[in-house]
C-alpha cells in the first residue's frame, strides 16, 4: 500500500482556511488597515519612521526609528490622540505609546587583512615547535602562516 500525499494547496487557502493562520492573517491585515489610518495623520516625513506594533485595551503601540523621531511624534501625541479617536478603528483609544526600535540594516564586517605581525607569527611558530599534539600543532602552524612577510632593508 503506497503513501500518496495530499495535494498541495496554495498559500491563498492556507491562510483562507485554517484556524491559526487564518487568526494571524486576520490580524496582520488588522494591524495593516491601523498603519493606513495613521499614516493619514501624520506628517510625510514621519510616516516612514512610525509603524503600528499593536492597539489593545485602549493603548495604541508605535514602533519609531529613532529617538529624534520619538521626540517629535511625543510633542504631537495629544493631536495625534484625538485625530485617531475620530476613526471607528480606534474607538475607545485612551493612551499612545512610543518604542524606539532602530530598523535593521545589515552591516558588511569590516575587511581584514588577516595578516599578523612577523613577531606574532614567530611566536605561534616557536610555540608549535614545542607542542607535542598534532592537530594543535598543525593549527598554529596554520596560523603563524597568516604573518607578514619579513622585510629586507
Amino acid at each position: 500500500m503506497a503513501f500518496r500525499p495530499l495535494p498541495a494547496r496554495s498559500p491563498a487557502a492556507l491562510l483562507r482556511e485554517e484556524k491559526p493562520l487564518k487568526a494571524l492573517f486576520n490580524e496582520a491585515q488588522r494591524i495593516d488597515q491601523l498603519q493606513q489610518l495613521l499614516a493619514s495623520q501624520l506628517q510625510p516625513a514621519a510616516r516612514e519612521h512610525c509603524h503600528v506594533a499593536s492597539w489593545r485595551e485602549g493603548r495604541l503601540l508605535l514602533v519609531v526609528t529613532d529617538g529624534h523621531w520619538a521626540t517629535r511624534l511625543r510633542y504631537q501625541q495629544a493631536r495625534l490622540l484625538r485625530q485617531l479617536k475620530g476613526f471607528d478603528a480606534f474607538a475607545g483609544l485612551e493612551r499612545i505609546v512610543f518604542k524606539v526600535q532602530p530598523s535593521y540594516t545589515p552591516h558588511s564586517p569590516p575587511v581584514t587583512e588577516g595578516r599578523l605581525s612577523s613577531k606574532a607569527a614567530e611566536s605561534l611558530q616557536a610555540t608549535a615547535d614545542t607542542v607535542s599534539d598534532p592537530r594543535l600543532r598543525e593549527a598554529l602552524e596554520r596560523l603563524a602562516r597568516h604573518g607578514k612577510p619579513q622585510t629586507q632593508d
